[in-house]
């Protein structure tokens, strides 16, 4: 397993959902973990198999330049698929 996120900010568990979803919606599969403990008072991780690893970096950096409205965007395209 492969890190593509962590951190133990306020809204980490905010952030990783958004990576997650991004990811999901695009076929890869992830793996969470300290999601199911108290908001906020630990740290989040978000893993993808190793062979998914650099896809997963690749979507992750092409949300973050594309920003609110890309994500917007994405998540109404998934909506549709589904």
């Amino acid at each position: 397993m492969a890190t593509v996120f962590r951190s133990s900010d306020h809204n980490a568990e905010i952030e990783a959902e958004m990576i997650m979803g991004i990811l999901e919606a695009s076929g890869v599969q992830v793996f969470a973990k300290g999601l199911d403990v108290l908001p906020g008072a630990h740290e989040v991780e978000v893993m993808v198999a190793e062979e998914h690893l650099a896809q997963a970096q690749r979507l992750i950096a092409e949300a973050q330049q594309g920003g609110p409205a890309a994500a917007e965007a994405g998540e109404r395209e998934s909506e549709e698929i589904h």
